[in-house]
Protein backbone atom coordinates (compact mmCIF):
# COMPACT_ATOMS: atom_id res chain seq x y z
CA UNK A 1 0.00 0.00 0.00
CA UNK A 2 1.15 3.70 -0.04
CA UNK A 3 2.07 5.26 3.10
CA UNK A 4 0.71 7.94 4.95
CA UNK A 5 2.44 10.80 6.19
CA UNK A 6 1.84 13.22 9.20
CA UNK A 7 2.65 16.55 9.42
CA UNK A 8 2.73 18.15 13.43
CA UNK A 9 2.90 14.48 14.65
CA UNK A 10 4.84 15.45 18.13
CA UNK A 11 1.62 17.76 18.54
CA UNK A 12 -1.43 17.58 20.45
CA UNK A 13 -3.45 15.38 17.85
CA UNK A 14 -0.68 13.81 15.65
CA UNK A 15 1.18 12.34 18.95
CA UNK A 16 -1.83 10.28 18.98
CA UNK A 17 -3.05 9.68 15.79
CA UNK A 18 0.27 8.60 14.05
CA UNK A 19 0.21 5.37 16.83
CA UNK A 20 -3.25 4.50 15.77
CA UNK A 21 -2.62 4.81 12.08
CA UNK A 22 0.52 3.19 12.79
CA UNK A 23 -1.80 0.11 14.88
CA UNK A 24 -4.05 0.20 12.17
CA UNK A 25 -2.49 0.29 8.54
CA UNK A 26 1.01 -1.09 9.78
CA UNK A 27 3.85 0.90 11.46
CA UNK A 28 5.97 0.65 8.15
CA UNK A 29 3.55 2.42 6.03
CA UNK A 30 3.15 5.70 8.62
CA UNK A 31 5.82 8.04 8.38
CA UNK A 32 5.54 10.75 11.03
CA UNK A 33 7.01 14.18 10.36
CA UNK A 34 7.78 17.16 13.44
CA UNK A 35 9.13 20.04 13.31
CA UNK A 36 10.54 22.02 16.81
CA UNK A 37 9.10 19.66 19.15
CA UNK A 38 11.25 16.42 19.93
CA UNK A 39 9.35 13.32 19.83
CA UNK A 40 8.37 11.26 22.33
CA UNK A 41 10.85 7.42 22.25
CA UNK A 42 7.84 5.41 21.10
CA UNK A 43 7.14 7.89 17.88
CA UNK A 44 10.38 7.45 16.96
CA UNK A 45 11.15 3.74 17.42
CA UNK A 46 7.71 2.20 16.14
CA UNK A 47 8.07 3.73 12.60
CA UNK A 48 9.94 6.01 10.44
CA UNK A 49 10.32 9.90 11.94
CA UNK A 50 11.93 13.08 9.56
CA UNK A 51 12.24 16.62 10.41
CA UNK A 52 9.89 18.56 8.20
CA UNK A 53 9.18 22.18 8.35
CA UNK A 54 5.76 22.46 6.24
CA UNK A 55 6.57 26.05 4.80
CA UNK A 56 9.45 24.00 3.07
CA UNK A 57 7.96 22.39 -0.06
CA UNK A 58 10.61 21.26 -1.39
CA UNK A 59 11.47 19.12 1.39
CA UNK A 60 7.82 18.21 1.62
CA UNK A 61 8.03 17.30 -2.06
CA UNK A 62 10.98 15.01 -1.26
CA UNK A 63 9.27 12.95 1.20
CA UNK A 64 6.36 12.57 -0.05
CA UNK A 65 8.54 10.92 -3.62
CA UNK A 66 11.05 9.13 -1.75
CA UNK A 67 7.90 7.56 0.60
CA UNK A 68 5.24 6.99 -1.85
CA UNK A 69 3.15 8.62 0.26
CA UNK A 70 -0.88 7.99 -0.69
CA UNK A 71 -2.28 10.38 2.14
CA UNK A 72 -1.11 12.79 4.17
CA UNK A 73 -2.90 13.76 7.39
CA UNK A 74 -1.69 17.34 7.73
CA UNK A 75 -2.26 18.75 11.54
CA UNK A 76 0.60 20.88 11.68
CA UNK A 77 -0.29 24.43 12.84
CA UNK A 78 -0.19 27.42 15.25
CA UNK A 79 -2.95 26.92 17.70
CA UNK A 80 -5.38 29.94 19.10
CA UNK A 81 -3.69 31.57 21.76
CA UNK A 82 -0.70 31.29 20.14
CA UNK A 83 -1.98 32.85 16.63
CA UNK A 84 -2.91 35.86 18.45
CA UNK A 85 0.92 35.98 19.86
CA UNK A 86 1.99 35.64 16.23
CA UNK A 87 -0.61 36.62 13.71
CA UNK A 88 1.94 36.54 10.69
CA UNK A 89 3.36 33.51 11.49
CA UNK A 90 0.20 31.64 12.00
CA UNK A 91 -0.79 32.97 8.50
CA UNK A 92 2.54 32.02 7.30
CA UNK A 93 2.30 28.05 8.88
CA UNK A 94 -0.97 27.46 8.52
CA UNK A 95 -1.82 28.72 5.47
CA UNK A 96 1.46 28.80 3.29
CA UNK A 97 1.99 24.79 5.07
CA UNK A 98 -1.62 23.86 3.72
CA UNK A 99 -0.74 25.20 0.13
CA UNK A 100 2.00 23.41 0.20
CA UNK A 101 0.81 20.46 1.16
CA UNK A 102 -2.26 20.76 -1.03
CA UNK A 103 0.13 21.33 -4.15
CA UNK A 104 2.00 18.25 -3.35
CA UNK A 105 -0.95 16.33 -2.83
CA UNK A 106 -2.43 17.62 -6.21
CA UNK A 107 0.91 16.02 -8.02
CA UNK A 108 1.33 12.99 -6.40
CA UNK A 109 -2.64 12.01 -6.29
CA UNK A 110 -2.41 12.29 -2.73
CA UNK A 111 -5.62 12.25 -0.52
CA UNK A 112 -5.22 14.97 2.36
CA UNK A 113 -7.00 15.35 5.61
CA UNK A 114 -6.75 19.13 6.87
CA UNK A 115 -8.82 19.45 10.68
CA UNK A 116 -10.77 22.79 10.89
CA UNK A 117 -12.03 24.05 14.36
CA UNK A 118 -15.22 25.59 16.38
CA UNK A 119 -12.62 28.60 15.88
CA UNK A 120 -14.08 28.71 12.14
CA UNK A 121 -16.68 30.13 13.97
CA UNK A 122 -17.30 34.09 15.06
CA UNK A 123 -19.63 35.84 17.36
CA UNK A 124 -22.31 36.68 15.04
CA UNK A 125 -23.21 32.49 14.33
CA UNK A 126 -25.98 31.28 16.34
CA UNK A 127 -24.08 29.66 19.55
CA UNK A 128 -26.24 26.90 20.37
CA UNK A 129 -26.77 23.79 18.06
CA UNK A 130 -24.23 26.49 15.15
CA UNK A 131 -25.73 24.70 12.18
CA UNK A 132 -23.39 23.06 9.42
CA UNK A 133 -24.03 25.49 7.17
CA UNK A 134 -24.08 29.11 8.91
CA UNK A 135 -21.92 32.64 8.66
CA UNK A 136 -18.27 32.33 9.58
CA UNK A 137 -16.89 35.54 10.20
CA UNK A 138 -13.83 35.14 13.12
CA UNK A 139 -12.10 37.57 15.15
CA UNK A 140 -9.00 35.98 15.35
CA UNK A 141 -6.09 34.85 13.11
CA UNK A 142 -6.94 31.16 14.08
CA UNK A 143 -10.07 31.87 13.14
CA UNK A 144 -9.30 33.45 9.84
CA UNK A 145 -6.87 30.41 8.74
CA UNK A 146 -9.17 27.53 9.52
CA UNK A 147 -12.13 29.74 7.57
CA UNK A 148 -9.58 30.14 5.03
CA UNK A 149 -8.98 26.47 4.65
CA UNK A 150 -11.74 24.98 4.36
CA UNK A 151 -12.57 26.99 1.18
CA UNK A 152 -9.18 26.45 0.03
CA UNK A 153 -9.45 22.42 0.69
CA UNK A 154 -12.91 22.66 -1.24
CA UNK A 155 -11.39 24.63 -4.57
CA UNK A 156 -8.16 22.06 -4.57
CA UNK A 157 -11.60 19.26 -4.22
CA UNK A 158 -13.29 21.04 -6.87
CA UNK A 159 -10.77 22.67 -9.32
CA UNK A 160 -8.30 19.79 -9.21
CA UNK A 161 -9.75 16.46 -7.91
CA UNK A 162 -7.50 16.24 -4.78
CA UNK A 163 -9.32 13.89 -1.94
CA UNK A 164 -9.65 16.40 0.81
CA UNK A 165 -11.39 15.73 3.56
CA UNK A 166 -11.37 17.29 7.69
CA UNK A 167 -13.59 18.28 10.22
CA UNK A 168 -14.39 21.59 12.37
CA UNK A 169 -12.81 19.85 15.97
CA UNK A 170 -14.05 21.65 19.45
CA UNK A 171 -11.83 22.09 21.96
CA UNK A 172 -9.16 18.54 22.53
CA UNK A 173 -8.73 17.04 25.76
CA UNK A 174 -5.79 14.23 25.81
CA UNK A 175 -3.35 13.10 28.64
CA UNK A 176 -0.86 12.47 25.83
CA UNK A 177 0.78 15.76 25.12
CA UNK A 178 0.87 19.03 27.55
CA UNK A 179 -0.80 21.99 26.47
CA UNK A 180 0.36 24.20 23.29
CA UNK A 181 -1.54 27.51 23.03
CA UNK A 182 -5.38 26.21 22.78
CA UNK A 183 -7.93 28.33 24.07
CA UNK A 184 -9.38 25.63 25.81
CA UNK A 185 -6.45 24.14 27.28
CA UNK A 186 -7.48 24.88 30.83
CA UNK A 187 -9.63 21.63 30.25
CA UNK A 188 -6.40 19.68 30.33
CA UNK A 189 -4.16 22.02 32.98
CA UNK A 190 -7.28 21.07 35.69
CA UNK A 191 -6.37 17.38 35.43
CA UNK A 192 -2.72 17.96 36.28
CA UNK A 193 -3.33 20.78 39.41
CA UNK A 194 -5.58 18.21 40.52
CA UNK A 195 -3.52 15.08 40.75
CA UNK A 196 -0.55 17.33 41.99
CA UNK A 197 -2.73 18.65 44.83
CA UNK A 198 -2.81 22.20 43.79
CA UNK A 199 -5.42 24.43 43.24
CA UNK A 200 -5.80 25.58 39.81
CA UNK A 201 -6.64 29.33 38.59
CA UNK A 202 -8.96 29.25 35.66
CA UNK A 203 -8.24 32.11 32.96
CA UNK A 204 -12.25 31.74 31.90
CA UNK A 205 -14.84 32.81 33.22
CA UNK A 206 -17.43 30.59 34.70
CA UNK A 207 -20.08 29.49 32.47
CA UNK A 208 -18.03 29.94 29.29
CA UNK A 209 -19.58 26.81 28.23
CA UNK A 210 -17.64 25.40 24.86
CA UNK A 211 -17.69 22.40 22.74
CA UNK A 212 -15.32 19.43 23.84
CA UNK A 213 -14.01 16.26 22.90
CA UNK A 214 -11.86 13.43 24.20
CA UNK A 215 -9.22 12.92 22.18
CA UNK A 216 -9.64 9.07 21.54
CA UNK A 217 -13.11 10.06 19.55
CA UNK A 218 -11.01 12.82 17.95
CA UNK A 219 -8.55 10.26 16.24
CA UNK A 220 -10.97 8.00 15.43
CA UNK A 221 -13.61 10.91 13.58
CA UNK A 222 -10.47 11.43 11.49
CA UNK A 223 -9.87 7.91 10.68
CA UNK A 224 -13.78 7.18 10.11
CA UNK A 225 -13.87 10.11 7.38
CA UNK A 226 -10.82 8.99 5.69
CA UNK A 227 -12.21 5.97 4.73
CA UNK A 228 -15.70 6.83 4.52
CA UNK A 229 -17.56 6.42 1.28
CA UNK A 230 -16.83 9.54 -0.96
CA UNK A 231 -20.08 9.25 -2.70
CA UNK A 232 -21.83 10.60 0.37
CA UNK A 233 -19.28 13.30 1.55
CA UNK A 234 -21.26 16.83 1.05
CA UNK A 235 -19.54 18.47 3.35
CA UNK A 236 -15.85 16.51 2.81
CA UNK A 237 -13.84 19.78 4.65
CA UNK A 238 -15.57 21.22 7.22
CA UNK A 239 -17.86 18.83 9.22
CA UNK A 240 -19.39 20.11 12.94
CA UNK A 241 -18.62 17.32 15.05
CA UNK A 242 -18.75 17.10 18.79
CA UNK A 243 -19.08 14.97 21.96
CA UNK A 244 -19.87 17.43 25.08
CA UNK A 245 -20.44 21.20 25.87
CA UNK A 246 -19.07 22.19 29.29
CA UNK A 247 -18.26 25.22 31.68
CA UNK A 248 -14.95 25.15 33.92
CA UNK A 249 -17.22 25.05 37.12
CA UNK A 250 -18.92 21.84 35.31
CA UNK A 251 -15.41 19.96 34.92
CA UNK A 252 -14.19 20.79 38.17
CA UNK A 253 -17.18 19.98 39.67
CA UNK A 254 -16.97 16.32 37.58
CA UNK A 255 -13.14 16.33 39.01
CA UNK A 256 -14.31 16.73 42.75
CA UNK A 257 -16.25 13.56 43.02
CA UNK A 258 -12.67 11.88 42.30
CA UNK A 259 -10.13 14.35 43.95
CA UNK A 260 -13.06 16.35 46.87
CA UNK A 261 -10.43 18.28 48.51
CA UNK A 262 -9.51 20.08 45.33
CA UNK A 263 -10.05 23.85 44.88
CA UNK A 264 -10.42 25.95 41.58
CA UNK A 265 -10.24 29.41 41.37
CA UNK A 266 -10.57 32.12 38.41
CA UNK A 267 -8.43 34.95 37.32
CA UNK A 268 -9.66 35.62 33.76
CA UNK A 269 -7.60 36.12 30.86
CA UNK A 270 -8.88 38.33 28.57
CA UNK A 271 -8.05 37.62 25.02
CA UNK A 272 -8.31 33.61 25.96
CA UNK A 273 -11.55 34.70 27.18
CA UNK A 274 -12.41 36.91 23.94
CA UNK A 275 -11.51 34.03 22.14
CA UNK A 276 -13.74 31.71 23.79
CA UNK A 277 -17.29 34.26 23.67
CA UNK A 278 -16.46 34.16 20.20
CA UNK A 279 -17.31 30.65 19.89
CA UNK A 280 -20.54 28.26 19.74
CA UNK A 281 -21.56 26.44 23.11
CA UNK A 282 -22.45 23.26 20.90
CA UNK A 283 -22.31 22.81 17.21
CA UNK A 284 -25.08 20.86 15.28
CA UNK A 285 -23.46 17.52 14.39
CA UNK A 286 -25.97 15.84 12.63
CA UNK A 287 -24.22 16.30 8.84
CA UNK A 288 -21.59 14.24 10.31
CA UNK A 289 -23.82 11.41 12.03
CA UNK A 290 -25.33 11.07 9.00
CA UNK A 291 -23.17 11.32 5.98
CA UNK A 292 -20.69 8.82 7.77
CA UNK A 293 -22.05 7.75 11.11
CA UNK A 294 -19.84 9.78 13.55
CA UNK A 295 -20.53 8.95 17.08
CA UNK A 296 -18.87 9.87 20.29
CA UNK A 297 -18.25 7.38 22.86
CA UNK A 298 -17.05 9.28 25.55
CA UNK A 299 -19.20 12.23 27.57
CA UNK A 300 -17.67 14.07 30.75
CA UNK A 301 -18.27 11.77 33.38
CA UNK A 302 -15.96 8.79 31.44
CA UNK A 303 -13.77 11.35 29.86
CA UNK A 304 -13.00 12.41 33.67
CA UNK A 305 -12.49 9.16 35.01
CA UNK A 306 -9.87 8.01 32.16
CA UNK A 307 -8.38 10.89 31.91
CA UNK A 308 -7.54 11.31 36.05
CA UNK A 309 -6.19 6.81 35.43
CA UNK A 310 -4.24 7.71 32.92
CA UNK A 311 -2.49 10.49 33.89
CA UNK A 312 -2.22 9.17 37.38
CA UNK A 313 -0.24 6.30 36.14
CA UNK A 314 1.76 8.87 33.88
CA UNK A 315 2.75 11.14 36.88
CA UNK A 316 3.68 7.93 38.86
CA UNK A 317 1.09 8.95 41.45
CA UNK A 318 -0.59 5.56 41.22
Amino acid sequence: MKKIIVTGATGQIGSVLTPALRQRYGAENVVAAGHKRKPGGTLLTSGAYITLDVRDRGALDTYVREYNVGTIYHLAALLSASAEKQPQLAWEINMGGLTNVLEVARIYGCAVFHPSSIGAFGPTAPRINTPQESIQRPQTMYGITKVSAELLCDYYFERFGVDTRGVRYPGLISHETSPGGGTTDYAVDIFYAALRQESYTCYLAPGTCLDMMYMPDAVRAAVDLMEADPKRLRFRNAYNITAMSFAPEEIYSAIKKHIPDFIMNYEVDAVRQAVADSWPDRMDDSAARSQWGWQPEYDLASLTADMLARLSAKLSLS
